[in-house]
């Protein structure tokens, strides 16, 4: 009788430790030490309907740039009728319309989706020096949107703002304050646009097949959705379940005590 109470008791500690500790997750538990995993090589970055892009020219003769670094303040005419940058730097931004076109100053309309950034520089250069507007010119273009929306069971449900264009997924999951204990770790899918499409990749991040992945770099405008384990209760819910299971382990462990010392 004592031995199955003492197996009771340990049941119960059981039940109250369970409600007090979460389950963890394991980034790529089958890595091992010294083990060479090689990444698939980042594809390079397309530009997208609805990309902003800041594009920068610049020549020995600033005067000979200035029409195309049109910043409100920046640019202005002098009394001689010559084009001068008034003060600090030129920062212009263009927005990539629904035809996948921007229209540039003095050269006009460009179509530039699909095209890399470093495409889109030398597009631009060619214009420059095919046109004879500028027989040297040093041609700049960043990539300014590139935004990441974490979905699903993250601890920080929203959009990320990439500043530096290169992001992993486990750095996305990182600055997205990592997974909640209802999430899938096995299950945490990218879904990219694609030449027109959406497509789907699920990835396993407690994998090292993660390093395969073509979405393990992520691409400006992905969603990471990371699957449930199930219905994730309220908050009040929640509470009641927890303190419901620290409540019958502790009456579980005092009645137990009581039988064993009488």
């Amino acid at each position: 009788m004592k031995k199955y109470l003492f197996f009771t008791a340990l049941i119960s500690l059981f039940s109250l430790h369970s409600c007090i500790v979460s389950k963890k997750v394991v980034y790529v538990k089958d890595m091992q030490e010294g083990v060479a995993y090689p990444t698939v090589a980042a594809a390079p970055i397309r530009i997208q309907k609805n990309d902003r892009l800041s594009i920068t020219v610049s020549s020995k003769n600033p005067e000979l740039a200035a029409p195309f670094n049109l910043d409100i303040g920046n640019y202005g005419i002098d009394a001689d009728g010559q084009a001068n940058i008034r003060s600090g730097q030129s920062n212009n931004t263009f927005l990539v319309d629904t035809d996948g076109r921007i229209d540039y100053p003095i050269i006009g309309s460009l179509n530039i989706e699909g095209l890399t950034i470093d495409g889109v520089r030398d597009l631009i250069w060619e214009n420059l020096v095919n046109k004879k507007l500028i027989a040297e010119p040093i041609v700049k273009v960043e990539l300014i949107n590139v935004k990441i929306t974490m979905m699903g069971e993250v601890s920080s449900v929203g959009i990320l703002d990439i500043p530096d264009t290169r992001v992993t997924l486990l750095d996305a999951l990182a600055r997205s304050g990592g997974l909640t204990a209802n999430a899938v770790p096995n299950k945490v899918s990218v879904i990219r646009e694609e030449n027109g499409v959406r497509k789907m990749y699920m990835n396993d991040i407690e994998s090292t097949n993660l390093f395969n992945s073509p979405t393990f770099f992520l691409q400006q405008n992905d969603i990471v959705y990371v699957h449930p384990r199930g219905a994730v209760p309220s908050a009040r819910e929640e509470n009641t379940l927890r303190y419901l299971g620290l409540f019958t382990g502790i009456l579980g462990i005092v009645l137990t005590t009581l039988v064993l010392i009488r």
